[in-house]
């Protein structure tokens, strides 16, 4: 493609002479003969200190946003803005054929936009997803790196679904991926707001930050969605320019609202008030999945899909790996694996399975290293407050010291009744819980979910919760 093309729309602040990309490329440890580097300034790292060395290893030109004394570079006002926009010039703009759905918020996105895949391909669309979990091109999974890919990955996956037949294109949109720049020139049909709660502070150091970041989506849609049950919910659709809708279960001034919820084991019964009434069931344990399955069928019902098809695909829909998973056994006890790991969802997670737990709720987890710091105790001390009994182990440390983040949790339940017991090494635990679980009790391992490794100072091992239970059964 020629650099003039991939250049499209860009406001370039130089002449520049013409040549032949084959590739866009911000990491310099990836750069490869032909590739138009763009120079990141990071936390860390700043591209521009390496850009004459990716002209030596083949690099065609360098976009950069000061003058390097190269001949052949680019100047841009912001690199990081331009990144996105020259990935989808790469790519074909692949974006544009396709109707994005874009759901942000820190708890319930992996849930709901599979709930929302599941709808619209049950109404005969075919759907790729993005996310924390895995990337799908209709049935064809993509192992996921980041929740939100890094533009050039985004950008080809939008590809490959355009190529596939893909109509929809439903993805989770994080904070830090929205701050970064990474869906940059990137409009979207639809956009959801789940709920903000107390995350990622370790990366946007302040909740306004971390707010402002979530409100980029909604300046780039054309319906923003919003759950006006969450404090936030009204303030980040605030003076947008788009249409607004809204869905809730306490307020039923909301456009799309759920009434006399039903909680049992197998799902969650409600009915879907809007212009019409629908009795909805999902198949998805828990006060969240009210939440999650409402603001699917919102979506769904934004985009004009036919009410009664919609409330009749949310029974069909299944659950998500990592996301209140219930692992089989042949015991009088069950195992639940859940992804919560921040206050909000560790508390979502156990008041839900104590609506209908007919014995202990036992909570096995812990919180993750190099993150924030200031929600340990909060969590240590949610847990305590809420379940029957509490273990507290190691969750992904990386590079600290486990005893030490369990020490900085246990500060939150130093003052609370509830008994625990303190097992570090993550796999002995769950052995633990699994060996002296008593009848009828739930025992929630929360934090890690879908992941299948762990991260310990000593670097990443191969660690996937159902095979620890499944030993430990044995």
């Amino acid at each position: 493609m020629k650099l003039s093309d991939v250049l499209k729309g860009i406001k370039v602040n130089n002449e520049y002479a013409q040549a032949e990309v084959l590739d866009v490329c911000s990491d310099s440890r990836l750069i490869k003969e032909g590739s138009l580097f763009v120079c990141i300034k990071g936390a860390t790292f700043d591209g521009h200190s390496v850009a004459r060395e990716m002209i030596e290893k083949g690099a065609v030109a360098v976009v950069c946003e000061r003058d390097l004394g190269l001949s052949n570079q680019i100047l841009v006002d912001n690199t990081r803005d331009a990144l996105s926009p020259l990935c989808s010039n790469l790519f074909g703009n692949p974006s544009e054929s396709l109707r994005l759905i874009g759901l942000t918020g820190t708890n319930g996105k992996t849930t709901t936009t599979f709930l929302i895949k599941q709808i619209l391909e049950s109404l005969g669309k075919k759907v790729g997803l993005i996310g924390t979990v895995q990337n799908m091109v209709g049935d064809e999974v993509y192992p996921a790196h980041y929740t939100t890919p890094d533009p050039h990955e985004l950008q080809s996956l939008f590809r490959k679904m355009v190529d596939a037949g893909c109509e929809y294109c439903v993805m989770e949109v994080s904070s830090q991926a929205l701050a970064q720049g990474r869906v940059e020139g990137v409009h979207f049909e639809a956009a959801a707001f789940t709920n903000l709660t107390q995350d990622h502070l370790d990366y946007h150091k302040t909740f306004e930050n971390y707010f402002n970041s979530k409100r980029i989506l909604f300046e780039n849609c054309d319906i923003a969605i919003t759950n006006l049950d969450d404090e936030y919910g009204k303030r980040i659709v605030e003076n947008l320019p788009c249409k607004v809708l809204s869905y809730g279960v306490k307020r039923i001034e909301a456009d799309y609202s759920a009434r006399n919820v039903e909680f049992s084991a197998d799902g969650v019964k409600y009915e879907l008030v809007c212009d019409s009434i629908g009795r909805v069931f999902c198949p998805i344990p828990g006060r969240f999945s009210v939440y999650n399955s409402l603001c699917a069928a919102s979506v769904a019902l934004a985009l004009d899909f036919n009410f009664s098809e919609v409330v009749i695909a949310l029974s069909h829909c299944t659950g998500v790996k990592g996301r209140i998973e219930v692992v089989p056994n042949d015991k009088d006890f069950t195992v639940i694996i859940d992804y919560a790991h921040s206050p909000d969802g560790l508390q979502n997670i156990i008041s839900s399975l104590k609506e209908f737990a007919k014995g202990r709720v036992v909570t096995l987890f812990g919180c993750g290293g190099d993150r924030d710091k200031t929600k340990r105790p909060i969590m240590g001390k949610i847990a305590a407050e809420l379940s029957d009994f509490c273990i507290v182990t190691s969750d992904n440390p990386r590079s600290e010291n486990p005893s030490q983040i369990i020490e900085n949790i246990l500060e939150g339940m130093k003052d609370i009744k509830t008994p625990y017991k303190v097992i570090e090494n993550r796999k002995e635990a769950i052995i633990w819980a699994v060996q002296n679980a008593k009848p009828n009790d739930i025992i929630l391992l929360a934090g890690k979910g879908h992941e299948t490794y762990q991260i310990l100072p000593t670097g990443t091992i191969h660690f996937d919760e159902r095979e620890v239970v499944a030993e430990a059964l044995k």
